[in-house]
This record gives structure tokens, sequence and C-alpha cells, in this order.
């Protein structure tokens, strides 16, 4: 098991990566299944509900992450698909969540990347900001331990599944 780790490939873009002990069709499925995905993604401490996942290019997918401070909706679009190497979406934060909290960052589109690395898979998430403002506004938010803690959830799923 590797930490997560970050590197800022450009001003605008976040990118989060980490090598799971699972195989690539097993970290593909555990991410794109809605009934997998709601058992391991989100921050420790909070949960995720899956509310729709059209999951096909061009589908919308919503999802709200539930914690003590509240519930809080995104949703997306599914702009590129390729079986267990690629997925693009956009990923924006429900209306009623940047009313209220105008310090959230938009017009995110979010890479994940699956590679095959014999008996482990990489996943690189990469998050394109369309400002640095915005980047700067997600890195406030404390998005790259967030990102670490969910993928802590998503190696902790896959060792259990492959018990």
């Amino acid at each position: 098991m590797t930490a997560a780790e970050t590197a800022n490939n450009s001003d605008r873009e976040i990118v989060i990566v980490r090598d799971f002990n699972a195989p690539r069709q097993l970290v593909w499925d555990v991410w794109t299944d809605p009934k997998h995905r709601e058992k391991w993604f989100g921050p420790k401490g909070y949960t995720v509900k899956v509310i729709w996942s059209d999951f096909r290019e061009g589908g919308r997918w919503e999802e709200k992450m539930i914690g003590s401070e509240g519930e809080f909706p995104y949703s997306g679009v599914y702009k590129e698909i390729v079986p267990i190497e690629r997925i693009v979406s956009t990923d924006e934060f429900d209306e009623t969540v940047k009313h209220s909290m105008p310090e959230l960052p938009e017009g995110m589109v979010v890479t994940t990347l699956f590679e095959d690395k014999g008996e482990q898979t990489g996943v690189t998430v990469r998050t394109l900001h369309p400002t640095v403002e915005d980047k700067k506004k997600h890195e406030a938010m404390g998005v790259e331990a967030g990102w670490a803690s969910t993928l802590d959830n998503l190696d902790e799923y896959l060792a259990e599944l492959q018990k």
C-alpha cells in the first residue's frame, strides 16, 4: 500500500495518485457501481448516497455527501468513459450548497485514470479547475486530505472484498 501523493502539475490542477493491491477490473467495478460506491466513497466520518448514475458518455450523475455538518449534494455529466481505463466527468456542487457556501470551487472537470500495475492498480484523480482561484478554494476545503481519507476507505473496502 502506498500513501496518497499529491502533485500540482499546473496552477489550476490538483492530482491525487494512489496504488491499490487489487486487480484493475475490481477497482473499476467498485468505483463505478453505485452499490459498491456507497460503501466506501467519501472521507471518514461521511457517507455518500448515490441519487442516480446514468453511467454512459453524456449521462448525468448525482450524489449527496452526508456528515455532521449537513448534506452536500453534487453532480456532473460523464464526458468520456473508456472501460477500466478512464472516466472524465464534470463535478459541481448543488446550487443550494453554493448559495450557502460561496467559497466553494466551481466548474471542475475530474479525470480518473486506472492503470494496471501487475498485482496492483494505480488510480490517478486529476481535478482541473477553470481558474487558479477555484483551485485555491478547493485546496482550502481540504480536498487533498479528503481524497486521502476516501482512498483509505477504498483500500479497506477492496481488502474486505478480496478476503
